[in-house]
This record gives C-alpha cells, structure tokens and sequence, in this order.
C-alpha cells in the first residue's frame, strides 16, 4: 500500500510543481532522496566512556520513531577540548529510504510537529543545494516513544535530502506537503 503523503505528493504536489517552474520532463522533478536522523550523544560521556543506559535509550528510542535499527557512530579523532578519544562511541543515526520515509515525514507533519512545545514555525532556511535540515529538543515529540519511562531527554537533527532540487523548488515542495514554515512578518 503506497504512503498517504507519497500518494498525494504524485497526485497532486507534482502537478503544481511542474506548473510553477515549468517543468515539463517528469525526470527532472525534484523528488526526496532521504531522510537521515542523527542525536548526537556526546553529552552523556561520562570519563573515559558512554554512559551504558544512556546509549541503550537513545538507541531504542530511535528505533522506536524510525522504524529500523540505527548505527552507532565512533568519533574518528581524539579532541582534548571535549575530553573525546578516537574510538567513543558519540553519535546514532538512521537513513530513511523508499516507504518507510514517507511514512516517517507524514507522522512528523501531522502528529510531531504540532506537539513542539511553544511552536512558532520552523525557520526556511535551506543549505544552497535544496536540502533542508532542522533539530528538534525533544524526543517526547514522537507518539512512540513513552516519556514516563524516559531517564534521558535528547534531541535530533533531521535532515532532508532532495534530488533534482534547488532551494526555491524544495521549499514550495515542502510547503505543499503541509510544512509548517515561519511566516513572513507584515508590515503595517
């Protein structure tokens, strides 16, 4: 069974797109690639190691709003500032393909977004190349995951990452889908 969001993004958000920037070959549509979740867990180091139940929770929790296993990134260099040693256990993450990041995306539109605690909108800022990413503080956002059994509150970036896109194309593709992007202030 196709995603809610996919289907409506074939049936309706592409027919405006092609419209808008006069797109006329469906191949060069701009289309989402992946999503990729990162939490960084460098917070939770305590001494020389990641704190176990930390790390256990993070990694669940991911799993739990992802849908798939995460991978746990090591750091690659030894930075004394951030008391990090080359081989620590600092990050997970997880990359959204196919089904599962339509489904993902539209849960985080209807469901995620909406429960940000004190949500003015998010900022429309892209990176140059039409990708767009933003963090969220919490992960208590996510219906999955029970935050009275919760020891350790963490946040994470999610990353959107389009093909056949520049920043103009992204955005009115993201808007279409339901985005809750700022609105521009009105003078007057």
């Amino acid at each position: 069974m196709t995603p809610r969001l996919k289907e409506q993004y074939d049936k309706q958000i592409t027919g405006k797109i092609k419209e808008q920037f006069g797109i006329s070959n469906p191949m060069a549509m701009p289309t989402l690639d992946k999503i990729v979740l990162n939490v960084g867990m460098g917070k939770e180091l305590e001494g020389t190691k990641l704190n176990p139940k930390a790390r256990e929770q993070v990694l669940q929790d991911l799993s739990l709003i992802s849908g798939q296993k995460p991978i746990v990134k090591k750091a690659k260099k030894s930075v004394a500032n951030f008391k990090l040693r080359a081989g620590y256990e600092v990050a997970a993450m997880v990359t959204l393909r196919s089904d599962r990041m339509w489904e993902f995306l539209d849960r985080l539109i209807t469901v995620g977004i909406p429960r940000i605690k004190d949500f003015r909108g998010l900022k429309d800022k892209l990176d140059g190349r039409g990708n767009y990413s933003f963090g969220i503080n919490e992960q208590g956002i996510f219906p999955e995951v029970d935050m009275t059994s919760v020891q350790y509150t963490h946040g994470m970036n999610i990353n959107l990452i389009f093909k056949n896109s520049n920043d103009q194309m992204t955005r009115s593709l993201l808007t279409e889908m339901g985005f809750p992007f700022v609105r521009p202030e009105k003078d007057g």
